[in-house]
């Protein structure tokens, strides 16, 4: 069935300016992380796509090796693209990245070598079958390759059309300031940082978000919701079609269902309850009230997650006695598994 998309889509999403730049992100942006892979069927992944757009959605996020297996996230975007949103291109807002391991032999695995970032680019164009992306970003820091060589190669990204805008991902403040400074010499701002970002992992309000400010940056939250964590999912044991259980779902650990996680977890969902909210809207809530957070991204097995999570935005506002009673709950749960990026270390 021709899909037309619904006509009130822009009615009710909030929309935020990224950083100092002239473009507008939704206040939630779908991320393809999983789901998108060729072990969920088409069906459901084109379900999934066209409940976002209809509700105003405009941002999917990708990456090189998003699937399983690698690519195939961004072979199905394609292909859905092609049967679904081609006449809506211009109101989207397609991004991919590059950093971690994808083919076979040197160059392939990753880093931020001019090598494997642009090639990885022109894999990604062909993937999903288009002529650029909006943002193109490194998606790790890598501390084997010099930080110029891979600004050359996020300069040469929007400098030969290939993308609009450039960004990074899970870089340290410092790092950061680097970059934007790199990329400033090569006539090419940074738009955004994508960072990992929950009630349960509050790295980024150390010096991240000061640094994004000053350098006029936005910011993407991802893993808002802790993988699920950060909703009512986990608080009876581990449901059978829980991501740990998924084909591409290892990077939820038997760890993070930790007892002292899940006392956390079952605090904070009394609040969101007495908020009226439920425990993931309120987590997205918490994640957008910072001004310089420009979006968070969502995930989502099933359309009606999309909106329950969308329903967020209604309720964007806390009080002073609601984020001091959040803050005694509100700890780090072990959750950052992009720490050794943000933090210099080499892979």
């Amino acid at each position: 069935m021709t899909y037309t998309a619904a006509p009130d889509r822009y009615e009710t999403m909030t929309y935020r300016r990224c950083g100092r730049s002239g473009l507008q992100l939704p206040a939630l942006s779908l991320g393809l992380w999983h789901n998108f892979g060729d072990a969920t069927p088409l069906a459901e992944q084109r379900a999934l796509l066209r409940t976002a757009f209809d509700l105003g959605i405009t941002h999917f996020d990708l990456a090189n090796n998003y699937g399983p297996p690698y690519g195939s996230a961004e072979s199905n975007f394609g292909r859905l693209l092609r049967e679904d949103f081609k006449p809506y291109r211009d109101e989207l807002v397609i991004s991919s990245k590059a950093g971690y391991d994808m083919w076979p032999g040197p160059y392939g695995q990753g880093g931020g070598s001019r090598k494997y970032v642009l090639a990885s680019l022109d894999q990604s164009l062909r993937r999903m079958g288009l002529d650029y992306v909006d943002i193109f970003y490194s998606h790790r820091f890598d501390a084997a390759t010099p930080l110029e060589e891979t600004a050359s190669a996020l300069a040469t990204a929007v400098q030969s059309g290939r993308a609009l805008y450039v960004g990074i991902s899970s870089y340290s403040a410092g790092k950061t300031a680097e970059m934007a400074k790199l990329l400033r010499e090569r006539g090419v701002p940074l738009l955004i940082h994508q960072p990992s970002y929950s009630l349960l992992n509050r790295w980024i309000e150390g010096e991240l978000l000061a640094t994004l400010d000053a350098e006029g940056a936005g910011c993407i939250a991802f893993s808002a919701l802790a993988q699920g964590l950060l909703t009512d999912k986990y608080l009876n044991g581990i449901p059978a079609d829980a991501r740990i259980n998924k084909p591409g779902g290892g990077s939820m650990k038997a760890e993070h269902l930790s007892q002292a996680n899940l006392e956390r977890v079952r605090a904070l969902r009394a609040i969101a309850q007495r908020r009226g909210q439920s425990l993931a809207q309120m987590a997205l809530a918490w994640v957008l009230r910072d001004p310089r957070v420009t979006t968070a991204l969502i995930g989502a097995s099933r359309p009606e997650q999309l909106r329950e999570n969308v329903a967020a935005l209604a309720r964007l506002d806390f009080s002073a006695q609601e984020l001091a009673e959040i803050d005694r709950h509100a700890q780090d749960g072990g959750l950052d598994l992009w720490a050794r990026s943000s933090s210099d270390q080499a892979f």
